[in-house]
């Protein structure tokens, strides 16, 4: 299955860029999913039709849903929402108060991942495109895997044990004075399960054959900015991105004088996007009259993006983590576009390289024969920051 994910800072037309994608792949005789994973669904709105958590078929070909995490929540892990919930209500909340909230922060970013997993193992499309979150709490899910893991390696899986050992021994004390329950095995081994689904996803999102992410901007500061960094840390978790799409640039036939200092800016801008993403291809795409509602704008979205092109293919692929042996000494290099040496921070923990850029933090497991050795000095070069052991 090929899996394409748009992301993109909040309203630059990732939805729309989505829908058309995928309007073109069914149009190429793909079996094609549209998935928003976005907490405020506007997929719907985009395709004009009424979407549900299951896929709904909106043409031949081609399928939308929009990611329900109460129902998601309900259908495969109900034992820990009526744990929470019974929590909840013993510290005093109404039932339906306490429903709402037993959907705690993060697990949409969960769902959405375990989403993906289930239609990549049932194998019914031949591509899944995921409207995503914009761009901070699409980072969030791409990282999951990885940091997900550090901590049920280290905390989750013996506080599990030990919780199912002590839970005879203290319940009979706990629950009077608590109003409830310890969580039971079921509740305690369903995060686990989950972790283990999408640990196995991780292969798949960083297989730059199978899964690429594309970046919808604008031709704004900020928006190119918020870009650069979503490009840096993708390439930190080593999922790849193929393909940049310029949206909503003014038209050369707009000729109004109040948009003539928007125009020259925007020209700058598109400059820098060109040069600043390099060697990623660049897609440009004008501000239309309209809104990009309905099947009718998405056909001229789809033909203004695409005219004839395969949208499943790989436009770009690039190894964002390679190792080499030269005369003994071995060399790690990350793709990390844009970042500036003074902005990283290495350390080294057990087999372990921390690698921090702002605040986003990798725990990076080494190979073996780099597990051994010490960092002994690292700098920027090309766009990969070149870390040499010895």
């Amino acid at each position: 299955m090929r899996i394409i994910l748009m992301t993109g800072k909040g309203g630059v037309g990732k939805t729309s860029v989505a829908a058309a994608t995928g309007l073109q792949c069914a149009q190429k005789g793909y079996r094609t999913l549209v998935l928003s994973t976005d907490p405020a669904h506007s997929l719907a709105d985009s395709f004009d039709q009424e979407l549900s958590h299951e896929p709904r078929l909106i043409q031949e070909n081609l399928w939308g849903a929009e990611l329900d995490a109460l129902v998601e929540l309900a259908e495969n892990w109900g034992s820990v929402q009526k744990y929470i919930t019974e929590v909840l209500q013993a510290r005093g909340l109404e039932g339906v108060q306490a429903e709402e909230l037993a959907i705690l922060p993060g697990m949409d970013e969960i769902f959405g991942l375990v989403r993906m997993k289930r239609h990549y193992d049932e194998g019914e499309y031949d591509v899944l495109i995921v409207d995503s979150a914009p761009t901070g709490t699409a980072l969030r899910l791409l990282s999951l895997p990885e940091v997900g893991g550090w901590y049920m390696r280290r905390f989750y899986k013996p506080l599990q044990g030990l919780s199912v050992a002590l839970r005879p021994l203290v319940e009979p004390l706990f629950k009077p004075l608590a109003g409830f329950s310890l969580p039971d095995r079921a509740v305690m081994d369903a995060p686990y399960e989950f972790y283990e689904q999408i640990e196995a996803l991780e292969k798949v999102l960083t297989d730059n054959s199978q899964t690429t992410v594309r970046l919808v901007m604008n031709p704004e500061r900020m928006v190119i900015k918020e870009s650069l960094r979503a490009h840096a840390y993708l390439s930190l978790y080593n999922v790849a991105t193929d393909l940049v799409i310029a949206n909503r640039i003014l038209p050369d036939n707009v000729t109004d004088p109040f948009f003539l200092r928007w125009k020259e800016q925007q020209q700058v801008y598109k400059q820098e996007i060109h040069e600043n993403f390099h060697p990623l291809p660049v897609k440009e795409v004008p501000l239309y009259s309209e809104e990009m509602c309905g099947m009718e704008a998405l056909q001229r979205l789809r033909e203004t993006l695409y005219g004839d092109e395969d949208p499943s293919q790989v436009y770009y692929k690039e190894n964002t983590i390679r190792v080499f042996q030269e005369e003994g000494i071995y060399r790690l290099e990350l793709y990390l576009p844009g970042i500036t040496k003074d902005k990283i921070q290495l350390s080294k923990t057990g087999d372990e390289l921390n690698i921090c850029i702002g605040n986003h933090r990798r725990n990076l497991v080494l190979p073996q024969a780099l597990a051994a050795l010490q960092p002994s000095g690292a700098k920027m070069d090309e766009d990969y920051l070149r870390i040499q052991f010895s």
